[in-house]
């Protein structure tokens, strides 16, 4: 069974006892939820929202879950995991590669092209997780779910086919790794936070961005741009996401509470989340599209070129995983077999 659909007949079955029942239980856990969309994005209102509100009916009530949108308490989108560790926040989303270098073993799940879709890869970035990262990268955390989105496209000022387009570009890159595919490709990379993108194409700090079609209506991308570059049946790159809940918070849980969040965490709701962020790809799609702005779908032979520039990365990255004592041509082998057995 899907985690939304467990989590919808969760929400009812509480809704039915909190109606009939005459003593409510009190509360006994609040945990403050932080992150940095707006709350009227697709992942705060599809996925975060839903994961809250299921815990809260899960656990009867016992359990509240505070939310804050857009860095309300606080800081700068680089700074929510260690929000997390120092009990500012008590959950936290967050992209991985915003602390750049400090989940080395996550970042092969953001190499070029090695992603299929959002549901399936997660489900192998779960399982990836279970024996690589768990009790390694996040070994400081209660990990809910760890996630990819959708397949990553290029959103410009000016139109790009080709690689040689890219040259002299300013383009905003989330990640690391698609900071160094980027740079070798010929743009000028210029690493943000992804609230940080509005303002930046608005001022020409940059020229272009990569980001999922997901969150550029809530960024106004499409409005600031015409150019969308994609690549049909393939994806360019893709971001990892954490979400993690203060481990002191968690093991001060009482067991049965412990099992609500244990309930809702896992590989079910990684793929969950996956898929509704892929999910909401459509209606920015089609709001871009509506507009009239230039969808550029790329051919099988130009993917091709892009396929054959990129590659250098991944031997990039297996010897930067080499210095830090990291099996990384294991860890990659590992990661894209993962990925092609959950595969649908």
């Amino acid at each position: 069974m899907s985690f939304m659909k467990t989590a919808l007949r969760g929400i009812a079955a509480a809704a039915l006892l909190a109606g009939t029942s005459t003593a409510a239980l009190a509360q006994e856990v609040t945990l403050k939820l932080h992150q940095f969309l707006p709350a009227q994005a697709s992942v705060p209102k599809e996925i975060l929202d839903v994961w809250a509100d299921k815990i809260e009916a899960d656990s009867q009530g016992r359990i509240k879950v505070e939310r804050y949108p857009a860095m309300q308490l606080g800081g700068r989108p680089p700074e929510l995991y260690d929000q997390v560790l120092d009990g500012v926040a008590d959950v936290i989303w967050t992209v991985t590669g915003y602390t750049p270098g400090r989940f080395p073993r996550a970042e092969v799940f953001e190499m070029p092209f090695i992603m299929t879709n959002g549901e399936d890869t997660s489900r192998a970035y779960w399982q990836y997780a279970e024996k690589h990262l768990l009790d390694q990268d996040y070994k400081d955390v209660k990990v809910i779910g760890l996630w990819v989105h959708g397949p990553g496209l290029i959103h410009s000022k000016d139109p790009i086919n080709s690689v040689s387009d890219l040259n002299g570009v300013k383009l905003r890159a989330p990640t690391r790794v698609t900071n160094k595919m980027f740079t070798d490709l010929g743009a000028t990379t210029v690493g943000m936070p992804v609230p940080a993108v509005t303002e930046a194409l608005s001022k020409g700090v940059i020229d272009a961005t990569v980001i999922p079609w997901e969150v550029t209506t809530a960024l106004k991308v499409s409005e600031l741009v015409t150019n969308h570059t994609t690549f049909p049946n393939n994806s360019l790159y893709t971001t990892t996401f954490v979400f993690a809940l203060n481990k002191d918070k968690y093991d001060s849980m009482p067991d049965d509470l412990k099992k609500v969040i244990d309930d809702n965490s896992g590989e079910e709701f990684s793929a969950f989340a996956g898929k509704t962020m892929q999910a909401a790809d459509d209606p920015a799609y089609a709001f871009a599209k509506d507009r009239g702005n230039n969808i550029i779908e790329l051919t099988d032979d130009q993917i091709a070129e892009w396929k054959a520039a990129a590659a250098p990365v991944e031997a990039w990255w297996i010897e930067e995983m080499k210095g830090a004592g990291i099996d990384g041509q294991a860890l990659l082998d590992e990661a894209k077999s993962l990925i092609e057995a959950n595969t649908k």
